[in-house]
């Protein structure tokens, strides 16, 4: 968002001939928009948590860690498990370290090995060496790999060669691959429709749980341990483990008032649309009221995809904010401003919501106070909200050529976003051919899926993709799911070789290849802003153009 803002002085030159990004203005946007997500997704945390029991891998193996450090040191078991967290941290640090080495250019390392061959390659099929999607993957069910494959195979491996192979008839082929008018605006949208079909379909019967919920406790005027949500959950469900008794009764028990949610977003909501159109004028005040009304609706559908997947798809929401909102706008009421700006509020929303819900998960497991998660959530989105402006100001002082294409950090997104907003003002009717009826046909699909799913029940519904999964990669690529489906192989063979083994000890080696992997982002962006640069790029080169670059280096 900070590049939007400080687009706003550029007109589109990508040159640095600007004015500087007003910081005041840009911390201000985020005070009044990053609070909102937190407040929406509270009602339903009982839902995502405790009745869908959804994963939030990220979640889970941050509690595991925790868990792992404060267990006490007389449980032998629980020695093995720290013992073994380390040992695959340690391995995943250095293999992260490992593969720094090889990626000194675009294209290079162990991340672009065309492991299925360089077709594949190009249809984004291949392991691409991430010891985090593995470890995710030993963690999320065998299903959600399952489906994440699935689409992966649907869309790279079936569709995008065959709308590709109509290059010429439904869209120009002299298009860049990144144009929205060509094969990146089918990827794109129908990729949306479907996590919008899946997502709309679980709201709506949350929301019918909910007030089924909320009728029986009016009628029966007993109080429920939280907000009325997905059925009657007792804390005592004699089929939950003692474990999972103990964290849902102190889950249930300090609970955040439903109340304090609803004035909290109605309340910033109404300082947001007096706000905004100050430090944005072509955002209107009725344009930012009708994404309030819509964005709960998104922060859950970003809130269950996550749980899913560990993946947030805020980028996604946003380009639906701003192709409605730059279409509604027009180009001459400053369109592109407005779907920008709006694709801002948007990413905020849907993206600490999910983020609310991962910190939840990981109260949940720790047996924190949920209270004190959400609290220490709006603490650290507040200096967010100053630190993140800053460190952009600094990137911005620092590099002379930030945001010029060819430079050492592009932004390429920038260019990217500013393009969408542009084919939003144009209109829908600016897609490629027959997007719009693919659109349609997958989010139909989307809900008839999950129809059977609930129809067919819970022991047949588990061979069943699930839509919201299968959506993923239809823009990103299969190369995650890849990742993710071995992790699930690793984890299934464990479990036939030693399941008691497999279950004691598959949480902390999960745990341990996700965390290493992470931290390793810490020193190599240390390293990038210090200016110290790997020393070999790695490249994969069919034979022919690996002959021509021989020749060309022998001449």
């Amino acid at each position: 968002m900070s590049e939007v803002i400080a687009k706003q002085s550029t007109e589109g030159t990508g040159s640095k001939n600007m004015k500087d990004p007003a910081l005041g203005w840009m911390i201000a946007f985020l005070f009044v928009v990053s609070f909102l997500g937190l407040f929406s997704v509270v009602p339903l945390r009982k839902i995502m948590i405790v009745d869908f029991k959804l994963i939030y891998p990220s979640g889970t193996a941050t509690a595991h860690l925790i868990n792992s450090f404060h267990t006490p040191q007389g449980a032998k078991l629980a020695k093995k498990q720290v013992r073994a967290l380390g040992k695959f941290f340690s391995f995943s640090f250095l293999w992260g370290f490992f593969q720094w080495f090889f990626t000194a250019g675009d294209g290079c390392g162990f991340v672009n090995f065309p492991t299925f061959g360089l077709k594949a390659y190009e249809h984004k099929f291949y392991f691409d060496f991430s010891a985090t999607y593995v470890g995710v993957g030993m963690i999320c069910p065998y299903l959600i790999n399952i489906s994440l494959l699935v689409g992966g195979i649907l869309s790279w491996g079936i569709m995008w060669p065959l709308i590709e192979d109509r290059k010429g008839h439904w869209y120009p082929d002299d298009l860049s691959p990144s144009s929205l008018h060509g094969l990146q605006g089918y990827k794109v949208f129908i990729g949306i429709a479907m996590i919008l079909g899946d997502g709309l379909y679980n709201f709506v019967k949350v929301l019918g749980h909910t007030l089924f919920g909320l009728y029986h406790q009016l009628r029966d005027k007993e109080p429920d341990s939280v907000i009325p949500v997905s059925g009657r959950s007792s804390p005592a469900n004699p089929s939950q483990s003692y474990d999972d008794q103990r964290r849902t009764q102190l889950f249930l028990k300090d609970k955040i008032p439903l109340h304090v949610a609803i004035i909290g977003y109605v309340g910033i909501a109404i300082i947001s649309a007096v706000t905004l159109p100050h430090i944005f004028h072509q955002l209107k005040w009725y344009y930012i009221v009708v994404i309030y009304i819509v964005a709960p609706v998104l922060a859950f559908c970003n809130a269950y995809g996550c749980g899913l997947t560990d993946w947030s798809l805020a980028s996604t929401y946003g380009k639906l904010a701003i192709f409605t909102i730059g279409a509604w706008a027009g180009a001459s009421h400053g369109g592109v401003l407005a779907g920008l700006a709006a694709c801002g509020v948007m990413m905020n929303i849907v993206s600490t919501a999910s983020d609310l819900m991962q910190d939840f998960k990981t109260g949940y497991m720790t047996l924190a106070s949920p209270r004190s998660m959400f609290v220490s959530q709006v603490i650290g989105t507040a200096m967010g909200c100053v630190i993140a402006p800053c460190v952009f100001w600094l990137f911005y002082k620092a590099f002379d050529d930030l945001g010029v294409l060819g430079s050492e950090y592009p932004a390429p997104y920038a260019l990217i976003y500013r393009n969408m907003a542009i084919l939003g003002v144009d209109g829908f009717s600016a897609l490629p051919k027959n997007c719009l009826t693919l659109c349609y046909v997958f989010f139909i699909a989307a809900v008839v899926i999950n129809g059977i799913r609930d129809a067919m029940g819970k022991d047949r519904a588990k061979f069943i993709p699930i839509p919201m999964a299968m959506a993923i990669p239809f823009y990103i690529g299969s190369y995650f799911a890849i990742d993710m489906c071995l992790g699930s192989l690793i984890l299934f063979i464990w479990r036939k070789i030693n399941k008691a083994k497999a279950d004691a000890f598959g949480p902390a080696v999960a745990s341990g290849l996700i965390c290493g992997d992470g931290i390793w982002t810490l020193p190599s962006s240390i390293l990038a802003l210090a200016g110290v640069n790997p020393p070999i790029c790695m490249k994969f080169l069919a034979r022919k153009t690996n002959t021509k670059v021989d020749a060309f280096l022998g001449s």
